[in-house]
């Protein structure tokens, strides 16, 4: 097992090193989408929920303004996470979509976020051991 983690640590090491040579920032761009709370989010809505509209979206998204959202879009489109159709019609009709790339990433999300989940009352004893040894 101790043998495994070593392992692991060390192919951290390679991986880690891959995205440090990243001359045109694009790998560090996409891992931003991992950690930003609004790109996770549409993909998270659109992989569960299916295609929807900008509106539809920004419902299920509590707390974001439209421009961020779009912005937001905007960069998902780009990175190839999600899909944008125009329908063309008299009255304007888009719908967003997941591509397989926004199912990967949500896919490999998820032993994040379940580690997260369940670690969370360490994270907050580390917090009061810390806050308590700085007179807080």
């Amino acid at each position: 097992m101790a043998q495994d983690r070593q392992a692991l640590l060390q192919y951290s090491k390679v991986i880690c090193e891959g995205l440090s040579d990243d001359d045109d920032g694009l790998k560090r761009e996409i891992l931003k989408h991992a950690g930003n709370r609004w790109s996770l989010g549409v993909v998270h809505i659109l992989g569960t929920q299916g295609p929807m509209r900008h509106k539809e979206i920004s419902r299920q998204l509590h707390g974001v303004t439209q421009r961020m959202l779009t912005h937001t879009l905007r960069q998902l489109e780009r990175d190839g996470l999600i899909s944008r159709c125009d329908y063309q019609e008299k009255l304007p009709r888009v719908v967003y979509t997941i591509t397989e790339s926004g199912e990967e990433l949500l896919i490999h999300m998820m032993p994040l976020w379940h580690w997260i989940i369940t670690s969370a009352d360490r994270f907050r004893a580390a917090r009061v051991q810390f806050d308590a040894s700085q007179g807080k």
